[in-house]
Order: C-alpha cells, then structure tokens, then sequence
C-alpha cells in the first residue's frame, strides 16, 4: 500500500481549491445572473471537494441564463 504524505495531500486540495473556482466563475457567467456570489460559493465549497463537485454538477445541470439583447 502506497503511504501518502500530508505535504502532498494538501498540495492536492490547493489544486483542486483553484481548479474548482475557475470552472464554478467559468459556469456562474453562463448559469447564474450574480456570477461573483456564486464564485465566492463555489471556493469556499472547494476546501471539501465531494461537496465542490456536487455544486459544479448543479451548476452544469442549470439552465443557461437568457442573455439580455440591447437594441442597436
């Protein structure tokens, strides 16, 4: 059985913490009409990463936001 060591459990999660919030913004300006609140969601929900996923499948699942068309 392969050891693991913390140093490099917690290099993981700070992967994982950055991969998880640029693709909840990535999602949150299509999906979500205040993309920076969801963000913000979405990295505090990174540092416990079962949960992070579940919140960027949520995401992918939700329709897209209209977007708004301005009269030339």
């Amino acid at each position: 059985m392969m050891a693991f060591n913390t140093s490099f459990l917690g290099q993981i999660i700070a992967v994982w913490i950055v991969i998880a919030t640029v693709l909840t913004f990535i999602l949150a300006k299509r999906k979500t009409q205040t993309p920076i609140i969801a963000t913000i969601i979405g990295f505090i929900l990174s540092f416990i990463p079962p949960i992070s996923m579940i919140y960027l499948i949520v995401l992918v699942l939700k329709n897209d936001v209209p977007k708004s068309e301005v009269p030339a």
